[in-house]
């Protein structure tokens, strides 16, 4: 396989399922898919429940006739999403997916979160064990024993976890505080940040002057908070001054200095420029620290309805 960017792109929001309030075409989207391919950022997390099957078609659509080894996907089994009742549920999702996408293989393959995980992991390690082409094998909002517990099922089909994905940021770091990053690290299993911009509450384009637009989730979540996420937000402002770029770069470049590939959901272009910006900072541990003083104190709760603390 590839070697990975330092950053994914995630096209959760292209399954127009109403997370974000948007409504996207294809015809919108292409441009952002053509920026981030010329400028290396190759990989794209995808998953039938974003939209049942609609991301998943629209980047099909805009992978389709370019040469294979030229991107990444990473997509995933959502148990919400399968046939209880079919004992070959896992292969079925898997090659439904395969088919919607016109693709061999993914390159990354997930248990998207942990109902029934231990059931399902089984019948994953089941499905790929002795098969050629194997991907990158992970878990998403996985707790450290979870995560153990995947490991173990994996090794005893001589396979292994190479991969975590859970929510991860400035205002979220219970998967750190857990032990699940130095797990990741000991165990050479890359982890993905998800929602390291928390929604773009942490973009700098909304504050209490200019909330989210009423009617998505995210402006549930985050409206009621934003005078605390401004105190944030000013001290995210003095780094992007320093380092002359936009607020939206420094959570990543944050999430990247604390060992992790952060995935950014991309649904403008300029989102996608500011990823690349993003992949090039470095910021200093005096940096980091401070960052995470400062949303320490804030003492915020954004754990969302599908997830939990990392404990």
């Amino acid at each position: 396989m590839a070697k990975l960017p330092r950053i994914a792109l995630g096209a959760w929001a292209w399954g127009n399922d109403g997370t974000f309030g948007n409504n996207l075409k294809s015809e919108d989207l292409k441009p952002i898919f053509d920026t981030a391919m010329k400028n290396g950022l190759n990989l794209w997390d995808t998953a039938y429940a974003y939209g049942m099957g609609t991301s998943e078609k629209v980047l099909a659509g805009f992978l389709k006739g370019l040469p294979r080894e030229s991107y990444l996907v990473s997509d995933k089994f959502t148990p919400q999403a399968a046939d209880y009742s079919s004992e070959t549920a896992m292969a079925d999702m898997i090659e439904m997916q395969l088919e919607l996408m016109e693709l061999d293989r993914f390159d990354i393959y997930w248990i998207h979160n942990v109902v029934d995980a231990p059931k399902w992991t089984e019948e994953l390690a089941k499905y790929f064990e002795g098969k050629d082409n194997v991907p990158l094998l992970g878990v998403s909002n996985h707790n450290l024993a979870e995560i153990k517990q995947a490991n173990e099922i994996l090794k005893a089909h001589g396979l292994k976890l190479s991969a975590v994905q859970n929510h991860f940021s400035l205002i979220n770091r219970s998967s750190e505080d857990s032990g699940i990053l130095d797990y990741c690290k000991e165990n050479g299993i890359y982890f993905f940040a998800y929602m390291v911009l928390e929604q773009g509450a942490l973009s700098g384009k909304y504050d209490t002057k200019n909330p989210m637009p009423e009617g998505s989730a995210r402006a549930e979540t985050y409206n009621p908070v934003l005078d605390k996420l401004e105190i944030l937000n000013a001290e995210l402002k003095k780094l992007a001054d320093k380092y002359g770029v936009g607020m939206a770069q420094i959570p990543v470049a944050w999430a990247i200095a604390k060992g992790t590939l952060p995935i950014i959901g991309v649904t403008k272009e300029n989102q996608v420029l500011d990823a690349v910006k993003a992949a090039n900072i470095t910021l200093t541990e005096e940096e980091t620290a401070s960052l995470e003083n400062v949303a320490d104190s804030l003492e915020l709760n954004v754990i969302r309805f599908w997830e939990k603390e990392m404990k």
